[in-house]
């Protein structure tokens, strides 16, 4: 078997800054990239941190009016941003979601959903703190983002 580039690894990451930008579409599916941390410049985001981001994410995603339409929310492998499967999605609507997701996990407080031995495989390993910073990060950086902002630089 021959292995295929996938559409993700032919992106320039030498270009990409923090921002949402669109990644793929696969029919009615469409797969945005929130890159929180410029790729390849020694800072990532903690295990623990993208840990607690991804648990208040996905849950707050799941939780709102629009919660029918999405289909996934996780961290990238290499710590620098997450990624977003919506299904009949307006892109507007996606960023206005994402921008409200950072503004509820930026002043979260309380107890990690579903961050239990219970409900979680690695409920351990959590950092709140972080992951409030990391969306604190985000909030001025997607405050002016637009339609036209998601498409990555050629």
């Amino acid at each position: 078997m021959e292995l295929k580039q996938i559409a993700s690894f032919q992106v320039d990451h030498r270009k990409l800054t923090e921002g949402m930008y669109t990644s793929r579409v696969d029919g009615d599916v469409v797969t945005y990239d929130i890159r929180m941390v410029r790729p390849n410049c020694g800072t990532y985001l903690g295990y623990g941190a993208i840990h607690s981001f991804e648990h208040l994410f996905a849950t707050y995603v799941r939780s709102g009016p629009q919660s029918d339409k999405v289909i996934y929310a996780g961290p990238m492998g290499c710590r620098t941003g997450f990624y977003f499967l919506v299904r009949d999605m307006d892109p507007a609507a996606a960023i206005d979601l994402v921008r409200e997701t950072m503004d509820f996990i930026a002043g979260y407080e309380g107890p990690i959903p579903g961050a239990t031995e219970a409900e979680c495989g690695n409920y351990r390993e959590q950092d709140l703190e972080g992951a409030r910073a990391a969306a604190k990060k985000m909030i001025p950086i997607l405050a002016g983002w637009t339609v036209d902002k998601l498409v990555y630089e050629k």
